[in-house]
Parts: structure tokens; sequence; C-alpha cells
């Protein structure tokens, strides 16, 4: 076999001599290489862009620690409503009660409790409970609501904050400081990019 053959499958490339090191220009692909690859196997990947959140594009994927407590908090004002309910359907009953019972109607101090209509305590029970479902709905919503979510629970809290600061000055305090919270929870840029997450 000789290698000098230039049909020689087995045989040193064409200008190439056995023993020899070739005698290509440096940065061209050696024998063998495909055309236009720096080098053997597979074309190289792009490199990977460095995406915000993890890696994860479009949006953060685990809820922030402030929207969690957001939700926490409507949950709380929740549960303060639903006691306020309670303890004004307790005086409804009450005074309607007492306006029944004829040995208080010499009573000043009744008198001016009787003036006071047993529907308007009534209806104001019903609204204090409505508020506080509605405060429900919106902490269950933020995991998987969307901007529609966020704006409400924000005019919630505001809302909140402004009726507990008047007229209940002083059992509204507890009221205003946690929904002055959730809006500035909710409203800060990791809410909002949290609300406006892609979803699949």
């Amino acid at each position: 076999m000789s290698f000098g053959d230039p049909n020689n499958p087995y045989g040193a490339p064409q200008g190439q001599q056995p023993g020899y090191p070739s005698q290509q220009p440096p940065g061209q692909p050696g024998y063998g290489a495909p055309q236009g690859q720096p080098g053997y196997g597979y074309p190289q990947a792009p490199p990977l862009q460095q995406q915000p959140y993890g890696g994860y594009p479009g949006g953060p994927m685990q809820m922030p620690g402030g929207v969690k407590s957001a939700r926490v908090m409507l949950f709380v004002i929740a549960g303060l409503q639903v006691i306020g309910a309670i303890l004004m359907a307790i005086s409804a009953v009450a005074v309607q009660a007492a306006k029944d019972d004829p040995s208080l109607e010499n009573e000043v101090e009744f008198q001016q409790l009787a003036d006071y209509p047993s529907g308007v305590l009534w209806f104001a029970t019903v609204a204090v409970l409505a508020w506080g479902v509605f405060a429900i709905f919106l902490g269950a919503k933020i995991g998987s609501g969307g901007n529609g979510i966020r704006i409400a629970a924000m005019v919630f809290a505001i809302i909140t904050a402004i009726l507990g600061i008047y007229p209940f000055i002083i059992i509204g305090l507890a009221h205003t400081v946690l929904a002055i919270l959730i809006a500035v929870f909710v409203g800060r840029s990791d809410g909002a990019a949290w609300f406006n997450r892609p979803r699949h």
C-alpha cells in the first residue's frame, strides 16, 4: 500500500506527506472537520441570557413576602369584621329587647337608646359582615388573581383606612394600620410583578 496513491482512502490528504504536520494556515479547520464550524462535534449553543427571578422569564414564580403579608392582613381584617358584626348583632337584639321591656320606659338612658332605630344596627351589621366577606375573597384570590385583584385590594385598603380614621377612630385604629400596610405591600414593584406575571 502506498501513501502516494491519490486514490487510496487511507492515505494522507492531498498535498500532505505522511509523518509531517499539516501545512494548513492557522485558524483553518483540520482534515475532516465540517466547514464553517470551529471544531469537531455539534455547533456551539448561544450563551444563556441571564433571566431575572431565578431563570424564569416573565415574572416571579413565588409570591413575594410583602404580598404574602398583605394576604394575611386581609384575613385578619376579615376576622375583625366578623367579630364586629357579631357585637353589632348582639347590640341590635339588646336594643329591640329593651324596647319591648315596659319596666325601662321611665329610664332616661333607655329613652336615648330607644330613639336609635334597631334597623340601622341590623343594616350596619350586614354591611360590616359583607366587608369582611370581601376581605376573605380578596385574600383568597391574591394567589391566582391578576392586576384587577391588585387594584381591588388597594381600593379596599384605602376605603378601610379612611373608615378606620372616621367615624370609627377608636375601634378602627387596627383596621387603619393594617389597611395602610396592605396598600403599601400590594402597590410595591414586586407586588405589581406578581400580579402581572404570565399565566400558562
